[in-house]
């Protein structure tokens, strides 16, 4: 058989490509009015990014530890490579590392350092490399490869949803109040939001993150995924500028940013993942 890959809902992979690439899917957690919603799988209310009373939660480890186990028999023991939501931003990572423990070295899991198609683009690299019938050394080296080729960036429209949620602390909430910034933000090397760029207008920080991208792409081929929150039109834009800007692209999707993250950074937010060629 084949090395099996596996990765959370963070992904926003598609269902044709999850079942192209034979990538087995766990759902992270939208918990809200008492309910406890499966991305992915559940029916999530569209205005959930809107709410003030919503959390989310990682895959649990009963969740994790099942996904494994179906992923290793279908190895028929070539093992699996897990692929998850940066470990800065969740903690589906630390939990998974903990549920492979049973299975061992035939799981690997891979902390992406990444978010939304950032995570889709390291669970393909593997399952690239599953498929080409790399075994359970390289097609874990593959998807670590691929960590190092990927860019995230993203302008929030309020910072209000990223504060309430932790994901910066209260230390960075002048950023969003001083002369009406709107900065732009990205994952560092570590999978943090962290600051990028200050700017002072929402137009000016799509524009900046444009010529963010293009410095990091440069002139080597790349694949481009504009995500957003009930803000299309400006995600349409955001991708039309890259197509003019980096003409070897040799792919650009534009689609929603899921319920999770959505929660996290609030409406308005237009940000894009990039993952260089090998």
């Amino acid at each position: 058989m084949t090395v099996q890959v596996v990765t959370d809902s963070s992904s926003r992979l598609e269902p044709d490509v999850l079942t192209r690439w034979s990538i087995r899917q766990v759902p992270l957690h939208v918990l809200v009015d008492g309910s406890d919603l499966c991305d992915g799988v559940d029916q999530i209310p569209n205005d959930i990014h809107e709410r003030h009373h919503v959390t989310t939660s990682g895959a649990s480890p009963a969740e994790l530890a099942q996904a494994y186990r179906q992923a290793l028999a279908d190895s028929d023991g070539d093992g699996v490579v897990a692929v998850h939501l940066s470990a800065a931003l969740s903690s589906t990572f630390s939990t998974a590392v903990a549920a492979a423990r049973e299975f061992g070295s035939a799981v690997r899991v891979v902390n992406s350092r990444s978010a939304a198609m950032g995570v889709g683009y390291v669970a393909q690299a593997a399952a690239r490399a599953a498929a080409d019938g790399a075994h359970l050394d390289a097609v874990e080296a593959a998807a670590r490869a691929a960590i190092s080729r990927g860019y995230v960036f993203i302008v929030v429209d309020r910072l209000d949803n990223l504060r309430r949620s932790g994901r910066i602390g209260k230390g960075a909430s002048w950023l969003g109040t001083a002369l009406s910034l709107k900065p732009l933000l990205h994952l560092d090397v570590d999978g943090r939001l962290v600051l990028a760029q200050r700017v002072r207008t929402t137009s000016k920080a799509h524009a900046a993150m444009v010529d963010a991208i293009a410095a990091a792409v440069g002139e080597r081929p790349a694949t481009v995924a504009v995500h957003h929150v009930d803000n299309h039109d400006a995600a349409a834009a955001l991708g039309a500028a890259l197509t003019d800007r980096l003409p070897q692209l040799q792919g650009l999707t534009v689609t929603d940013m899921g319920a999770v993250l959505a929660v996290h950074v609030g409406g308005g937010a237009v940000g894009a993942c990039v993952s260089l060629a090998d």
